[in-house]
């Protein structure tokens, strides 16, 4: 057992706090044991002069201690930093130039600012597992506000010390340990287990085969642990590691988006056809769903050269000859008045016996030279008299689904994401996108 009842292969544990400071574009505060680092990713749209017109980015970085990081008080670097510091945001910068493809990033430069808290071991490798959450965040920021189409993150990358204390190899050495350490290593790896840096030295003596091989494993190890705190400290801004072609969606519904992401992230990276760069309008004068589906699918596909999924949707209702059908949302003249829509149909359903309909919706893929795939799903239910439901939206509350009992107005939105016409037809489109991807 360890000075701190570790045993030799387990690593200290870590928290990680992401968008620790407000005003920078990611940011984070790292834990490992007793190491803090605040790590902070601001963006600066201009490169460095030799990049200039060169249609890349740059990562860089920056390091420093503060002065109570230690027990005995570091003092401030001034204009010249000390050559430690200097030497370790060198480190930071390169390793975290290997997640990023520079042509994706534009002709910006993230600067990884690492600033240490408080110092007990391993807080140039703490720098670069938190620094890395900071550059995913800047990023999902990045692509929020339109600046870039697709994120720029190729890799994951964490990094962790190791070292053979008292003849003994161990994991993520404390500062106890590290200072009395025979051998001293840091191994800075990315998702798929590639070294990026593998910095070893016989501090106290020469080290042996044997122990160099137990070190690489316990760093594997760790690294591995570190980057699932990485996934899991960045949330939904994970899906921007490694991300798939991107698939642009004619619509700029955020709610939208985050749900086909959900369903279709395994093929594609899912962004609004503003992102895209498409601000036109779109004639949708079909007179299917699945003809409104294909235009706009079409349109965007043509203007922005990328593959585009459009769907169109609305309310069947059978004795009516399928009306409202694609006047769905301005069923009564105005656009989006669902109170009027509501009355309107309710008039038209007067003294109706037969009041089955069908919410039907049709999703469009376009994928440039290839025909437009079409796939489409229906819930069927019945038109009540009167609303019932305080949720949903357009004709939700006159919508009954009757094995549920409950109109769309009444159920959960975990309930009709299970049974809707959009959840049946993107079943069927996401059946389609894996017989394309086979």
């Amino acid at each position: 057992m360890r000075i701190d009842g570790r045993t030799p292969d387990q690593a200290r544990p870590v928290t990680i706090q992401t968008n620790f400071v407000r005003t920078a574009a990611g940011s984070c505060l790292i834990a490992t044991g007793n190491t803090r680092v605040i790590c902070t990713a601001p963006v600066e749209e201009s490169v460095p002069p030799f990049l200039r017109g060169k249609g890349q980015g740059w990562v860089t970085a920056e390091y420093a201690m503060l002065p109570a990081s230690t027990s005995q008080r570091k003092k401030r670097d001034g204009v010249k930093k000390d050559g430690r510091s200097v030497e370790i945001q060198r480190l930071i910068g390169r390793s975290l130039r290997q997640a990023v493809d520079m042509e994706k990033l534009g002709e910006r430069t993230i600067t990884l600012d690492c600033d240490v808290l408080e110092a007990d071991g391993g807080t140039r490798t703490a720098s670069i597992t938190g620094a890395f959450v900071a550059l995913t965040l800047a990023v999902d920021k990045l692509l929020k506000e339109g600046k870039l189409l697709q994120s720029p993150i190729i890799h994951q990358v964490a990094a962790v010390s190791c070292g053979v204390v008292d003849d003994v190899p161990c994991l993520d050495l404390c500062y106890e340990e590290d200072s009395r350490a025979q051998v001293d290593m840091n191994l800075i790896m990315n998702e798929k287990g590639e070294f990026i840096e593998l910095q070893g030295t016989g501090e106290g003596r020469a080290y042996t085969a044997e122990e160099l091989s137990a070190l690489i494993a316990y760093g594997r190890e760790g690294i591995m642990g570190l980057q699932a705190a990485q996934i899991e400290a960045l949330g939904t801004a994970a899906r921007h590691i490694a991300p798939k072609p991107p698939l642009v969606v004619a619509s700029g519904n955020e709610h939208k988006l985050r749900e086909l992401q959900s369903i279709f992230g395994d093929y594609y990276t899912v962004v609004s056809m503003k992102a895209a760069g498409f601000y036109g309008m779109i004639d949708e004068n079909a007179d299917t769903f699945a003809g409104n589906a294909a235009i706009k699918a079409e349109t965007v596909c043509e203007a922005t050269g990328l593959p585009t999924l459009a769907d169109d949707s609305g309310l069947a209702v059978d004795i009516l000859d399928g009306e409202p059908g694609v006047m769905s949302a301005r069923y009564a003249g105005n656009h989006g008045d669902d109170a009027a829509n509501n009355a309107l149909l309710l008039r038209r359903m007067n003294g109706k016996s037969v009041r089955s309909a069908s919410f039907v919706c049709a999703i469009a893929l376009k994928i440039p030279g290839k025909d437009t795939l079409i796939a489409e799903g229906a819930c069927p239910g019945v038109i009540l008299d009167e609303e019932r439901g305080e949720g949903g939206f357009g004709y939700d509350p006159l919508f009954l689904y009757e094995p549920l009992n409950k109109t769309f107005a009444e159920l959960t939105e975990e309930e009709k994401n299970q049974v809707s016409h959009r959840a049946r037809a993107c079943e069927k489109m996401l059946a389609i996108m894996k017989e394309l991807h086979d």
